[in-house]
């Protein structure tokens, strides 16, 4: 075989076994150079335990056979995470970092000359992973980033790395359609330098853009694979026509629920990180009882900061959040026990949400127990009942966390703030981890609980939801939208007519790039 088409990694028949269940079964992977090679599948597929194992990376206690071969003497395996903030230590500031990782390659300078070749280094992953601002950001801690601006952090230190085989666990969650754009066209420039990326993705629009070869799996098992331009012309197994399936949610009339009331308002809202520079400006907004509001905008405009105020999870910030009139305390301390159920927040980061060390039905109930004062008893049945009904079963319950995958993590997360019985609740990119087929329940769940009678269920009757979302698709669900750019709200509206008739700038370009999302295509 020609030198230039052996695999810089390679995997035969792996088997991953975690408590006598197979949840990797019989994958081969040939990994070449320069070419991007996609797994895609439902959360819980294998995707990432298969993408782990090319860094012979395994769940505890997991029993493993088959092989992972690596051509001796190759550089280390950079990884990208589906959740940036567990790898990223809290305690220090981006510049430093990064700096670790630098600073060894630049060893053979003259000390003097070392510093100064380590920040070039930096500043130009920053770059290359579309981080603009990049001298302000390196002085931040991880927690002052929104969760996109956290993922791309990561994309950078896995390009000073400098690996031939990048792994990438969904590098385009979280991310609005522009700053998707060019994560494809840095990842396919990566790919272009000789280096090999594997794409874990359920962002079928990215691995339609960038992907040479996909392959599909389903509970561990590899159910079809080929070209990219092959599979999605005439896909052979049902499942990945599953996948494939574009239905769309349908927007609503475009107006608020009629008669409804001001659950929440924000008055004259400026908000800022360590109270230094303000980097959110809100005059002005209003969320009605039954009402949805998408709050739109690039990674970093200020949407996560603007949910995390509202929930009281963000108190440097002068203004008011007024519940049913009442102004909240902006800090969650200060919040009595009514005041905390009645405004919950499900995070981008389900995995860092919950307790490594306890069963997830015991966390999910717990939220009824220490708020709404439930026994035991009835806020565990009524945690089975919320869980199974956004499709993660008893089995899959009783565990712990480390045994789910990052969607099923976050169907969990929304039971968990459902059981707290919330008048608002506040969704922070909760189905920008999730593949097709999985999103599409999500979303209809979050359907049913608006509306007259909140959908099914009585007891969320008369809810609010507030989605933060790069996606336009998702935005669909809501009534009205308001768009997000530098900390302003620079348009809002009724969801039909920002969609079709857009007015500012920046909501024309994301209506632009959404329109065509295989820009950059290697097809």
């Amino acid at each position: 075989m020609n030198q230039e088409t052996e695999p810089v990694v390679e995997i035969r028949g792996l088997r991953v076994e975690v408590d006598g269940r197979a949840i990797v079964d019989g994958v081969n992977l040939r990994v070449l150079p320069g070419k991007v090679t996609a797994l895609v599948g439902a959360s819980g597929s294998g995707k990432t335990t298969t993408g782990l194992a090319l860094l012979g990376e395994y769940p505890a206690g997991a029993r493993v056979t088959g092989e992972v071969r690596r051509p001796p003497g190759d550089g280390p395996v950079g990884y990208v995470p589906q959740h940036p903030a567990a790898v990223l230590n809290p305690a220090r500031r981006i510049a430093a970092l990064l700096d670790d990782i630098a600073r060894p390659q630049v060893r053979h300078l003259p000390r003097a000359e070392r510093r100064t070749a380590a920040r070039t280094l930096v500043l130009r992953a920053l770059s290359d992973a579309q981080l603009p601002h990049a001298e302000e950001l390196l002085r931040r801690h991880p927690h002052q980033l929104s969760g996109g601006q956290q993922q791309r952090v990561v994309l950078a230190q896995a390009l000073l790395l400098g690996a031939r085989v990048i792994v990438a666990d969904e590098p385009t969650t979280g991310q609005d359609a522009l700053t998707k754009s060019r994560i494809v066209e840095q990842l396919a420039s990566v790919a272009a330098r000789g280096v090999a990326v594997v794409l874990l993705s359920h962002d079928l629009d990215v691995v339609r853009a960038l992907a040479d070869e996909v392959l599909v799996m389903r509970a561990g098992r590899v159910v079809e694979s080929g070209p990219t331009g092959r599979l999605w012309a005439a896909p052979r197994h049902e499942w990945t026509r599953r996948l494939l399936d574009e239905r769309r949610a349908a927007p609503p009339d475009g107006t608020s629920p009629v008669g409804r009331q001001p659950v929440l308002e924000v008055r004259d809202l400026t908000a800022g990180h360590d109270r230094r520079a303000f980097v959110l400006r809100v005059p002005r907004l209003v969320l009605n009882s039954g009402e949805c509001l998408a709050l739109v905008g690039r990674s970093g405009s200020g949407k996560t900061t603007l949910a995390r105020c509202l929930a009281g999870l963000h108190r440097a910030y002068d203004g008011e959040v007024l519940l049913d009139g009442t102004p909240l305390p902006p800090s969650l301390r200060q919040r009595g026990r009514d005041r905390l159920a009645a405004v919950q927040y499900v995070f981008q980061d389900a995995c860092a949400a919950f307790d490594e060390h306890r069963p997830v039905l015991d966390q999910v109930a717990r939220t009824a127990i220490r708020l709404r004062r439930a026994d035991e008893r009835a806020a565990t049945d009524e945690a089975t009942t919320t869980l199974n009904r956004l499709g993660l079963p008893a089995d899959l319950a009783r565990r712990r966390p480390g045994a789910l995958s990052g969607g099923e993590l976050q169907r969990a997360a929304l039971a968990r703030a459902l059981l707290a019985h919330p008048r608002v609740l506040i969704c922070d990119e909760i189905t920008s981890g999730l593949d097709t087929v999985t999103r599409r329940g999500i979303l209809d769940v979050l359907a049913g609980l608006l509306g007259e009678g909140g959908g099914p269920d009585a007891r969320h009757a008369g809810l609010s939801l507030v989605l933060v979302t790069h996606d336009l698709d998702t935005a669909r669900l809501a009534h009205r939208v308001a768009v997000l750019d530098a900390g302003d709200i620079v348009e809002q509206g009724p969801t039909q007519r920002i969609l079709t008739a857009p007015q500012h700038p920046l909501t024309i370009a994301l209506m632009e790039i959404a329109e065509r999302p295989t820009t950059g295509a290697r097809l």
